[in-house]
């Protein structure tokens, strides 16, 4: 399998993320209030499904999973996080392995062609690095 080095960095990150979390939950209710039920999170297998893919599973780790995957429209990696501060914690590394595609605990990594295509399934919000401020902007 030929891949993107950036594709192969990801799962480097995706690894490094999930040995270096703290595993902390990260939504806190105020005093006397109940914390909202959160939706339950999609898996790497649920998201791979809606674009056609049987991921290959490159991290499967409490905290972090990550699985490749190689359609029609390209080839990329979907990661599924287990809590906000985690995908937080992927999220500020997340520049340097841009474009990506991001969901609720959910990321999409791979060319912008790509994700412009996975968007239409997948939803979520594309993320660009803007390469005159150098900083990541949202593409609607």
């Amino acid at each position: 399998m030929t891949t993107h080095p950036r594709l192969a960095a990801l799962v480097l990150l995706a690894g490094l993320a999930a040995a270096c979390s703290s595993g902390g939950g990260g939504g806190y209710a105020a005093a006397g209030q109940k914390a909202a039920p959160a939706a339950a999170p999609q898996t790497v297998e649920q998201l791979a499904a809606k674009v056609g893919c049987k991921p290959r599973m490159q991290v499967d780790a409490a905290e972090i999973r990550t699985g490749y995957c190689r359609t029609a429209d390209g080839q990329f990696f979907v990661t599924t996080f287990a809590s906000q501060s985690g995908k937080d914690a992927w999220m500020d590394a997340a520049p340097e392995y841009n474009p990506h595609l991001v969901g609720s605990l959910w990321t999409v990594l791979s060319s912008r062609k790509v994700l412009e295509l996975l968007k239409e399934r997948l939803g979520g919000d594309l993320h660009l690095k803007d390469h005159r401020t150098n900083q990541m902007r949202t593409v609607g």
